[in-house]
């Protein structure tokens, strides 16, 4: 089906983009924030950041239904990187795993094969996994866009373009 091809590559540029400005994003904050906290209840930057860089890999276990174990070990590992350069490098690998992985899948799997994550007592299409790793990492990326902008960073809506 063409127009399911279509669909995912859609999905991966906008992907790639997210992965893009993100790295943009990092490579612009100073050492000395990355503890800042908005507010005690919410992450700190490097927090934030770490889980961000994370959520292609990290999703991508939890759609193959691997355990709560393994995904906390990845994230561990994610969190372990060095520096920013790190980070990105496991965003853009975890991208690559996750097209990989999406583009194996005949168009009947991505559109009707159902995986349940460790956390839910039901499991949801491939296709919707896509589209929901796409918009979390979205939103974590406008999350770290308002933090930087709290912390008075000169970023704007250029930065995520």
């Amino acid at each position: 089906m063409e127009a399911v091809k279509e669909m995912k590559q859609m999905l991966y540029e906008e992907l790639e983009l997210i992965t893009r400005t993100t790295a943009n994003l990092l490579e612009k904050i100073a050492p000395e924030d990355w503890d800042f906290r908005p507010q005690e209840n919410m992450r700190s930057l490097k927090e934030l950041a770490c889980h961000l860089v994370a959520i292609p890999a990290v999703d991508l276990l939890i759609l193959q239904e691997k355990s709560q174990e393994e995904v906390h070990e990845l994230e561990a590992q994610i969190e372990a990187g060095e520096n920013r350069h790190a980070w990105i490098q496991s965003m853009q690998s975890g991208v690559e795993e996750l097209k990989q992985y999406m583009d194996n899948l005949s168009d009947e799997d991505f559109l009707q094969r159902k995986t349940k994550p460790f956390y839910l007592d039901h499991g949801t299409v491939q296709a919707k996994w896509l589209i929901e790793i796409v918009t979390h990492a979205q939103h974590h990326r406008a999350q770290l866009f308002t933090y930087m902008k709290t912390k008075g960073y000169d970023v704007n809506m250029f930065d995520l373009y």
